[in-house]
């Protein structure tokens, strides 16, 4: 019996390198609360990604709900319908007006283009994403920020190490927001972080994940409980000792798919960016009419022969029940986000595929 593909899996280290962790926390018996581990995460991914502060949180989502809190957003914020769904969610959380644009359909990203027209009085910030772990056009978004005294916090939950013109591209913005998500190129089962630029700024960010504690008895914000555990964060130290085998493992994938599908009729691919050292994290093929049947018929016979594609995404945030009557969600404003959230399949990529499996999924396309 043939393996089941998803479209992704975790990497694991052995077990018995976690053991040593695990007993530790035990003979410490600190479990959370900015325990060693946890401290010696946060230090390990600064210098690992090459940014000056970041704070780990117990998922990405907590995270940008607090990165907008932390910025104090309110108002309108405009982003991109074409995203997974707690984008939008930290947003409304934030009891604030997601305004949709829509995207370049040569990188999925928020089309810079066209964020001007939408900006109005109540605009406070911009919040895109770099979507698959390519870059957004960082200088034009924020040359357009800086004329209107916009922030800029950028969802780069898909973009952990990727590298845009030699630099980090989580440098870019107020604040940048990762994901550690056991879908994700670097996991802690559960996790995230916020990249922020200053000591200040960090400060404010580990109140507000912490209820808003200063001290035993100082509660300065109206904080929540977003911090991360020493288990998650001891999974992590051992993750990033192996991450850049990760990363070469999974562009490796990443260029079979390309040799074998670059010019099948009716398949298109997302070019690769200049400047870019990408991490692969996600590998999406576009499916339109010319190819001999439709993206659900080909996602429904890749499951049936234990294949798990993803339509990532799908369906559009802007579609979604809770965001559809928003003047920014009429279709007729955001035609390529709606073309290319029913063409899309996201193919199974993780360290552990192997070439063999591979040549199976590439075999049930080329038909």
């Amino acid at each position: 019996m043939k393996k089941t593909i998803y479209v992704t899996q975790p990497y694991l280290p052995p077990l018995e390198e976690f053991i040593p962790y695990l007993k530790k926390i035990w003979d410490n018996k600190v479990l959370t609360n900015s325990g060693q581990f946890h401290q010696e995460l946060e230090l390990a991914l600064c210098n690992y990604l090459g940014v000056e502060h970041l704070s780990l949180f117990s998922n990405g989502t907590i995270a940008l709900v607090t990165a907008l809190q932390t910025l104090h957003i309110s108002g309108e914020v405009i982003t991109t319908p074409y995203s997974f769904v707690a984008t939008t969610h930290a947003l409304y959380w934030n009891n604030i007006k997601p305004v949709f644009v829509d995207i370049d359909p040569t990188t999925c990203n928020l089309d810079p283009g066209k964020i001007e027209a939408a900006i109005t009085p109540q605009t406070t910030a911009i919040l895109p994403v770099h979507c698959y772990g390519n870059p957004c056009a960082t200088e034009y978004i924020q040359e357009i920020a800086d004329i209107y005294g916009l922030k800029v916090i950028y969802d780069a939950a898909h973009a952990f190490g990727v590298k845009y013109k030699g630099e980090n591209l989580l440098k870019h913005g107020d604040l940048s927001i990762l994901s550690f998500h056991a879908t994700k190129v670097f996991n802690t089962f559960e996790g995230g972080a916020i990249i922020c630029p200053d000591l200040k700024t960090k400060q404010r960010i580990d109140y507000l994940k912490n209820f808003g504690f200063a001290d035993e008895v100082t509660v300065v914000a109206p904080g929540i409980n977003g911090k991360m555990s020493e288990f998650n964060a001891a999974l992590g130290l051992l993750q990033l000792k192996d991450i850049e085998t990760v990363l070469s493992l999974r562009r490796e994938i990443e260029t079979q798919y390309r040799n074998a599908l670059a010019g099948i009729k009716g398949i298109s691919l997302l070019p690769l960016q200049p400047h870019t050292e990408r991490n692969s994290s996600y590998f999406p093929i576009f499916i339109n009419s010319n190819y001999p049947v439709s993206r659900d018929q080909l996602y429904q016979k890749m499951k049936t022969v234990g294949i798990y594609p993803r339509r990532y995404f799908y369906p559009l945030i802007s579609n979604m029940p809770m965001y559809r009557g928003l003047p920014s969600a009429d279709k007729a404003k955001l035609y390529e986000a709606n073309r290319i959230t029913n063409e899309v399949l996201c193919l199974p990529i993780y360290p552990d595929l192997s070439e063999d499996e591979v040549q199976r999924i590439i075999q049930m396309i080329v038909i």
